[in-house]
């Protein structure tokens, strides 16, 4: 995959065509986004638990199995048999939202719990793909 550097403004001038004067710029999506090819993982966000970290229903999340955790990343994790993707709080032991509409939840003793990657970075999507969905679920 090749990136275009067009720049794009909300307004629109001239006539010319945005694409007459592009360059390519020698770099793929993956070598961008992935550090650890062979640890990298993408899964797709269900729910507004994570809005105000800009994760949102619908989005990929790029997740690195290989990335040591630390307090204050935002993971996905195997809580109870559910995947969820929260913000890892080490010291209170507690997964924690990044919505007001939304609770710490305590990591106990009696919890199956386990860390399953970082999330590096998420991409959103501005029209859903069918393939994508398909591929994921």
């Amino acid at each position: 995959m090749k990136v275009i550097s067009i720049y794009i403004e909300a307004g629109i001038t001239g006539f010319e065509s945005p694409a007459a004067e592009y360059t390519e710029l020698g770099l793929s999506l993956d070598e961008l986004l992935i550090k650890h090819p062979n640890a990298t993982f993408i899964g797709l966000a269900n729910g507004d638990s994570m809005k105000d970290v800009g994760i949102f229903d619908g989005d990929l999340l790029v997740v690195d199995r290989s990335e040591a955790t630390v307090h204050g990343d935002i993971i996905v994790a195997n809580y109870n048999g559910n995947f969820v993707c929260k913000i890892i709080d080490k010291k209170r032991k507690e997964l924690i939202s990044a919505s007001a509409d939304h609770r710490p939840v305590p990591i106990s003793e009696a919890d199956t719990f386990q860390i399953e990657g970082v999330v590096i970075c998420s991409v959103r999507l501005h029209r859903k793909s069918k393939r994508l969905t398909t591929c994921l679920h």
